[in-house]
């Protein structure tokens, strides 16, 4: 272990017939910094993240997490960059143009629920940079771009349904992005207060598909011709 670290911090040059070892040796490293940074800002926040508790669970040394990223600051950039990139790439994979109009928003409205539910650190890391007022993000040309793209799945849809005469025209394509999101989001991040407020499991799987079925709904009824 001792003889790959030196290997990364010490790259060698291009005639040297190590340096493609020494390169996916780096590549590894910074893929287990990131995963480490992942769920130490996804546990801890920002504040609360500790750079030798990356290094630590990454098997690495802090000088490497500076070198690779900056500072604690810019690899929280980083997550968090990466995590809409995640979320951007999975709503690729939906294939919604070959559904009907409607049939595709309700898979989109269930994906975003399901990711949500299944990817918990997302929520988090979200939650963690509105405490900061999204300082981290504001200058970001990787998120400007996935959220731009992330938009037009959802305006190329609404388009086709009104096309179709399966919805109704003057749709704000932003308005109902927020909404979908909304009514999972807070669903979760409330869970426990909700548990507590309605006596009831808001995690159970019955509430859960109760929960998802008024989702669907709901998008229907407001974008319905």
């Amino acid at each position: 272990m001792k003889e790959q670290k030196e290997r990364e911090e010490n790259p060698g040059d291009k005639t040297d017939p190590v340096n493609v070892p020494r390169k996916r040796d780096a590549e590894a490293t910074q893929k287990r910094i990131l995963s480490s940074a992942k769920r130490e800002f996804a546990t801890s926040g920002l504040a609360g993240a500790r750079v030798d508790v990356i290094a630590e669970k990454a098997d690495a040394n802090k000088r490497m997490i500076y070198h690779y990223f900056g500072n604690k600051e810019s690899l929280f950039t980083r997550i968090l960059e990466d995590a809409y990139s995640d979320l951007y790439e999975a709503e690729q994979k939906l294939a919604l143009d070959h559904l009907t109009p409607k049939s595709a928003l309700v898979h989109f409205v269930k994906f975003t629920w399901n990711y949500y539910l299944n990817n918990p650190d997302f929520i988090t890391l979200v939650n963690s940079e509105n405490l900061h007022r999204g300082v981290h993000l504001e200058k970001s040309a990787t998120l400007r771009s996935v959220s731009q793209n992330r938009l037009r799945i959802l305006e190329n849809l609404l388009k086709r349904g009104e096309r179709e005469g399966d919805f109704r025209p003057g749709i704000d394509a932003m308005q109902l992005h927020i909404s979908i999101a909304a009514i999972g989001y807070y669903y979760i991040t409330n869970r426990y207060t909700g548990n507590i407020i309605f006596k009831c499991d808001f995690m159970s799987p019955d509430m859960l598909n109760k929960r998802v079925d008024f989702n669907v709904d709901s998008i229907l009824r407001i974008v319905q011709a």
